[in-house]
């Protein structure tokens, strides 16, 4: 089967690349159980088993990942920054070292690029702009980023993406998405985790982070969502010249959000900068259900006026109406300490997963328990929200995607708030967004929405009921009405009745050794095949009780 999944030879060059890493960095078991040596010795190609430093080897294993991902190259960086924010996976250890995880490389030099720019562009350089610096101020693993000045004196970025990078990029993803089948196939422990679908979520996210005019788009929909607050600025994107290789946009000039001491030193509100920034990024989440999901502070830019100023909309997350009703009613039962609310809707984000209701209640409860002599303003929830993500990780559970963005872009901002102000409490900012939402449900508009939805869904079903049992008859007219029952441990019976039957073989052919070698024991000449009999019986005796006692059944 893995030789059949590797059988394109473009991909055999990076897999023996990707195996030498890992190899180096002490994953060594990890490529062996995946047979990926078997693989690239059919090819011709050689891996170094001992090619690990001993000086590597005394790393925690979290560096060890964080290392190898680095050098694995951007592909595998993104994921490693993706899988920082899947606090319901990974312990907090991990989540810290993935979170160093850096998209900054090298710049590619602006010869190489310049053709590019120019046929995207359609004219020389010095006639689409009136300055162009030609050094990159900031080159991140899918693009880089150039300053520029139109003829109007606006100041822009142009940021271009890296060429060459989408063939690299596939390939990387035809590889992840074999080593998700593989670990599917070969570790049923790891299938709860769908790494399948968690490749192909990644592919996705990646393919859109690429799209440049993606990314424009996502800008667009934000500056239509806050047009008209003045505590807020959107750069303006600049369409005559974008497309999915290229943007430009608006240069934010500010304060980077990294430089606390510049902030101070400008004279700056920073507990309003706290408190603007907080309610910017919840109510992207609670009213308009799309999200920056990476608000940390390289993202943000403090601007005159005590103004935030967003920037890099590559990765974005959405949020259904229904889901946002869930997430209200997960905030609301926090902050009332309802335990039954909260486990509701944990039950009810678990989806079709196997899951033990009892323990997950208790776990609730015992996490409530933790807040129950806290005042509401001291409640941390960012701490909070990691503690319902590694209650999650405890009872075998996966969040869904889209909330883990989520719960990484609250946690963020809570820390971002906390470096501001001291005195930041994100749940004083929460729980007036938290009461409108709900206020809101049940306004009359609200009312009647819900009423009408209900009536059509109730009207669809009692409408199709007919055309539904017609269906069905049909179908056991035809022979192919079908009832699948999925038993539990029928897999582990059918193994144990394979080796009784296995047993009861045995021991027929061993009373069939000892009755044949009995009656050639008593012609002359032939006793020493009767010995021989008897010799292979007593063997098949020794492995029949052998795996008895090995069994322990």
């Amino acid at each position: 089967m893995l030789w059949e999944t590797f059988s394109v030879v473009r991909d055999l060059s990076r897999l023996h690349d990707i195996a030498s890493i890992l190899i180096r960095y002490g994953w060594g078991d990890f490529v062996r159980v995946l047979g990926i040596g078997t693989v690239l010795e059919r090819a011709g190609r050689i891996l170094h088993w001992h090619a690990q430093p001993s000086e590597i080897s005394q790393l925690e294993p979290a560096i060890r990942v964080r290392l190898a991902l680095e050098e694995l190259g951007p592909t595998f960086v993104k994921l490693g920054q993706v899988l920082a924010t899947r606090v319901d996976l990974l312990p907090p250890a991990w989540i810290v070292e993935l979170e160093k995880l850096q998209s900054n490389v090298p710049a590619v030099a602006f010869e190489l690029i310049e053709a590019e720019l120019v046929a995207l562009l359609g004219k020389p350089i010095d006639e689409a702009f009136l300055k162009f610096d030609r050094e990159p101020f900031a080159a991140a693993s899918m693009a880089q980023v150039h300053r520029a000045e139109l003829f109007d004196g606006t100041r822009v970025i142009v940021k271009i993406r890296r060429p060459g990078i989408d063939k690299k990029i596939e390939a990387d993803l035809r590889i992840l998405q074999h080593f998700a089948r593989l670990i599917e196939h070969d570790m049923p422990e790891a299938r709860r985790y769908q790494p399948t679908m968690m490749v192909a979520q990644f592919r996705r996210s990646l393919r859109r982070e690429q799209d440049l005019l993606m990314e424009a788009h996502n800008i667009e929909r934000f500056s239509q969502n806050f047009a008209g607050d003045e505590t807020v600025h959107i750069p303006q994107v600049f369409w005559d010249y974008t497309c999915s290789t290229m943007n430009v946009q608006e240069e934010l000039v500010g304060i980077a959000g990294t430089d606390l001491a510049a902030v101070r030193a400008s004279g700056m509100d920073m507990p309003l900068l706290a408190s603007r920034g907080a309610d910017l990024v919840l109510k992207m989440i609670l009213v308009h259900g799309y999200f920056h999901a990476d608000p940390h502070p390289g993202n943000v830019i403090y601007l005159p006026g005590n103004r935030i100023g967003m920037i890099d909309f590559g990765m974005v997350g959405r949020l259904t109406d229904y889901r946002r009703q869930q997430l209200v009613n997960l905030l609301d039962a926090l902050a009332h300490k309802d335990e039954e609310a909260m486990l509701q809707v944990l039950m009810d984000w678990t989806g079709d997963g196997e899951v033990d209701e009892a323990k997950l209640g208790y776990d609730v409860s015992e996490l409530m328990f933790g807040y129950d002599n806290l005042q509401l303003k001291d409640v941390k929830i960012g701490a909070m929200l990691t503690e319902i993500a590694g209650l999650i990780r405890e009872n075998s559970l996966v969040l869904p995607a889209d909330l883990t963005l989520l719960f990484k872009a609250l946690i963020t901002l809570e820390g971002l708030g906390q470096q501001l102000d001291p005195e930041f409490h994100l749940v004083d900012h929460l729980t007036p967004f938290v009461r409108g939402v709900i206020a809101e449900r049940y306004t009359p508009d609200a009312l009647i929405k819900r009423g009408r939805r209900s009536l059509k869904d109730a009207f669809e079903v009692v409408a199709g009921l007919p055309r539904d049992l017609a269906r069905l008859m049909r179908e056991a007219r035809r022979g192919h009405l079908r009832i699948d029952l999925d038993l539990k441990r029928l897999d582990q019976f059918g193994q144990q009745l394979d080796r009784a039957s296995n047993r009861i073989t045995m021991g027929i052919l061993t009373a069939s050794l000892v009755i044949g070698s009995s009656i050639v024991m008593t012609v002359d000449g032939w006793r020493f095949m009767g010995f021989i009999g008897f010799l292979l019986a007593f063997l098949n005796s020794l492995w029949v009780i052998l795996s008895i006692w090995r069994s322990g059944n």
